[in-house]
């Protein structure tokens, strides 16, 4: 024993200590993240008290993560200011304050992963198990398996350990691609291990009978299975593919029709599955809100106040850009579409790269495309799971800026066979810093074996 103490150096053997208390750490935060039955919420006071110990410890903010941390804080000066022009300003401090919370966890999770690539697959990881976790009871509350299992159902539909469905299947959105992406690129004998989960998380998506959850998942869907099928010009690989994304139109198919035969399930699909509801085309519903909204904001450049629209006119804005007009003002939706554009344009360029963390980013870019489209009918300036979306893009946008530069090496790319895509799920060692002549950037098509 004394020996292996005196091999080991004190300083090492800290180090490692201090990554898997770390890692633990963020596994916590993220498991977290899929309970928030009562606000605030566990997660909220735990990301307050980690974030707080990292920035004492050593939480650095790189310079391409630093355009992420202005707008976001831009847009909450904003919301500051649209608090000037309130009356009464009621919950206005604590709402802003939660947003500015939410605006840190963002950067945290962006600086983190830069940082230490590895807790990609950790976070993803974590993710799985909270969502797998959270769909069960929703799917136990929607079908009363057990005593008092209904607390965890909202009007009739699966809300999991959430407060609201419209938020409970949005959620699920990303773990659900990511077992979706291990399923396409895995190996075949561990297609069960991962067809389950995934069973288990779509149909927690299904029963929140969220309109914008169906859509969301169903966009990320398509430009996953797309861009994996560009990445890949083996046609061995792309026939696999094909005939999985059949083979799963088929089984959709079949689920639908046993589905539809369960008492309930067809009269509340029959209504949600209608794209206009009576709350959306009344004299004073959804979109009618959105053109009187517009209309204000052009009277009011400085917004008139978080929470305010819904006091008069009865409902939220329930649009994400109304919703950045209203509560921040210009600067803040000013700040929010910069920031939008800046993520899809900066994320679309590491789609198609090797790198060990582009399937991690690939996963969270489809599914933050989706959550764009998606506030065009809700607001999703509160949803925790957002911020997480932005933080993890925008670490893979801070790792390549690192890599382009030389301060980061890879392994030098090889070939990998079709049938065991998979490889790309193991985080390849990095290493820091590099000859600024091996600095290339390549492409996964130029990687792709020959069919």
């Amino acid at each position: 024993m004394s020996t292996l103490t005196h091999e080991l150096p004190s300083g090492a053997v800290n180090a490692k200590l201090i990554a898997l208390l770390s890692s633990g750490a963020i596994i916590l935060g993220i498991l977290l993240s899929g309970f928030v039955i009562e606000e605030p919420a566990p997660y909220e006071l735990y990301m307050a008290a980690l974030i707080g110990v990292w920035a004492l410890f050593g939480l650095h903010i790189s310079r391409p993560v630093v355009p992420l941390l202005i707008l976001l804080v831009t847009m909450n000066i904003g919301g500051m200011i649209a608090m000037t022009q309130m009356a009464d300003l009621s919950w206005t401090p604590l709402y802003l304050a939660v947003s500015l919370f939410l605006a840190f966890t963002a950067v945290f999770f962006a600086s983190v992963v830069e940082r230490r690539p590895d807790l990609y697959r950790l976070i993803f990881l974590a993710y799985v198990t909270a969502a797998v976790v959270t769909s069960v009871l929703g799917i136990a509350g929607y079908f009363k398996l057990f005593p008092g299992a209904e607390i965890f159902t909202k009007y009739e539909r699966a809300a999991g350990a959430f407060q609201d469905p419209n938020v409970f299947g949005p959620f699920l959105a990303l773990p659900g691609i990511y077992l979706l992406y291990r399923l396409l690129t895995g190996p075949v004998q561990r297609m069960p291990l991962i067809a389950i989960p995934l069973l288990i998380v779509v149909g927690g998506i299904f029963l929140s009978f969220s309109r914008g959850a169906w859509g969301l998942f169903g966009v990320a869907v398509v430009l996953l299975t797309g861009l994996v099928f560009l990445q890949n010009t083996s046609g061995r690989f792309r026939l696999r593919v094909v005939v999985m994304t059949l083979a799963a139109l088929v089984l959709l198919v079949i689920a639908m029709i046993v589905v539809l035969q369960i008492p309930g399930v067809a009269e509340m699909l029959t209504t949600r599955a209608q794209l206009a509801q009576d709350y959306d085309t009344a004299r004073l519903g959804r979109f009618a809100r959105y053109a009187i909204g517009f209309m204000l904001a052009l009277e009011k450049p400085f917004g008139i106040g978080a929470l305010v629209f819904g006091k008069i006119y009865g409902e939220d804005t329930h649009n994400i850009w109304l919703k950045t007009l209203m509560d921040y003002g210009w600067l803040g939706f000013v700040s929010y579409l910069i920031l939008t554009v800046w993520t899809i344009v900066a994320g679309f360029r590491l789609l198609l790269r090797n790198r060990p963390w582009q399937p991690y980013v690939l996963c969270a870019y489809v599914v933050y495309v989706g959550h764009i489209g998606l506030g065009s009918v809700i607001d999703t300036d509160h949803w925790r799971h957002f911020y997480l979306l932005l933080g993890l893009i925008w670490g893979g946008i801070a790792l390549e800026y690192r890599y382009r530069r030389g301060l980061i090496t890879l392994p030098a790319p090889r070939s990998v066979p079709s049938s065991r895509m998979e490889a790309t799920e193991s985080t390849p060692a990095i290493s820091s810093p590099a000859p600024a002549t091996s600095m290339r950037s390549v492409s996964l098509l130029s990687l792709a074996p020959a069919a």
